[in-house]
């Protein structure tokens, strides 16, 4: 009988190599034979469900692609709208001042002025404005108002209306607007 030490050492590679051959076989065989059992239709159903999934994952790649070549226009439009509707600090309330009081005297209200609150807002370049304001007029006429502050170039927010009792049988508001400057 010959040993395995007295083969020669293509011999034993071979043997090896055709050893782990069979056993992928085996393994192979196997897969195969799980796979056969079962139903066509469960597997049918189960394409169908892969090739909706691939469908929906490749709709998410084509609109985070969409997304990611509009970052730069949206960039530039964020930048546009910085500076064109955030006003400058050092001229900031007088325009705000006379745009209010442009406003006002179009929709044909009376304001009882302006007072202005400054909040510092960290590591954003901006400065929080709070306007507080009354308003004396009809209806008509405080609807025109808050329409013109809407369509203002300069960006206000309408923080809080306030009904309060008039004198002159009109409705007297008292308003809360937030705005911000460029610093």
């Amino acid at each position: 009988m010959i040993s395995i030490g007295a083969w020669q050492p293509w011999k034993l590679w071979t043997s090896v190599a055709l050893g782990i051959l069979l056993s992928a076989d085996v393994a192979l065989a196997v897969f195969l034979w799980q796979g056969a059992r079962q139903d066509p239709v469960q597997l049918r159903a189960e394409r169908d469900r892969m090739a909706l999934q691939a469908k929906l994952l490749r709709a998410d790649v084509e609109r985070g692609e969409k997304i990611r070549s509009s970052i730069p226009q949206a960039g530039k439009q964020c930048d546009t709208f910085y500076r064109q509707s955030f006003l400058d600090a050092a001229t900031g309330y007088s325009q705000i001042e006379s745009d209010l009081t442009s406003i006002a005297a179009q929709a044909g209200v009376r304001t009882s002025g302006l007072s202005f609150k400054r909040t510092e807002v960290k590591d954003r370049g901006v400065t929080e404005i709070s306007i507080n304001t009354s308003v004396d007029a009809d209806y008509p006429a405080v609807v025109r108002f808050v329409n013109g502050i809407e369509r203002s170039k300069n960006f206000y927010l309408l923080d809080s209306l306030g009904l309060a009792t008039a004198v002159t049988g009109g409705i007297k508001l008292d308003l809360q607007l937030h705005t911000y400057f460029r610093t």
